[in-house]
């Protein structure tokens, strides 16, 4: 019994102790050196399965092409009107920070409520295709239990017509 009231003891002050690293912004990671649009192209899926983006089959034989794969965001009308609403949307979202915004380009940072992770998140205007692209990585961490597509499916939701 004293053992497992170490234990016990031991796991509830890791607890607090990653929380409070997270509260700290210890958990939040470093800002990737290169995003935005390259040649019609958004950055590459992560390597770990902790990332989405809309161009994923652009990138063939990634090792999570699969994980990553998610449909652009579609929209009626003109396509700057769509990433003003889009951007309205964001910036009404707890925990979104848009970083940058250009007619065709929003760049936001997503933090997590209680451990403060931080997620980077674009979104590019491809006129030509009549769609949004996407991708939402995670900076911190191997897997990201599918929070990147939930957040992305979140937005999905309120954004579509």
């Amino acid at each position: 019994m004293k053992i497992l009231t170490m234990f016990a003891l031991a796991a509830a002050t890791l607890a607090i102790a990653v929380v409070g690293a997270g509260q700290l912004g210890l958990l939040s990671g470093a800002p990737p050196e290169q995003l935005g649009v390259i040649d019609g192209r958004l950055q590459r899926p992560s390597a770990n399965p902790n990332s989405v983006s809309s161009q994923a089959a652009l990138y063939p034989g990634h090792p999570q092409l699969a994980y990553a794969n998610i449909e652009p965001l579609s929209f009626n009308g003109e396509g700057e009107a769509a990433m003003s609403r889009l951007a309205a949307l964001l910036g009404q979202t707890s925990g979104i920070l848009i970083v940058k915004r250009q007619p065709d380009y929003i760049y936001a940072q997503c933090t997590t409520p209680v451990l403060r992770f931080t997620d980077d998140v674009e979104f590019w205007l491809d006129r030509s295709a009549g769609k949004i692209h996407l991708r939402s990585a995670s900076r911190l961490g191997r897997k990201d239990f599918g929070a990147n597509r939930a957040r992305i499916e979140a937005i999905r939701a309120r954004f579509q017509p």
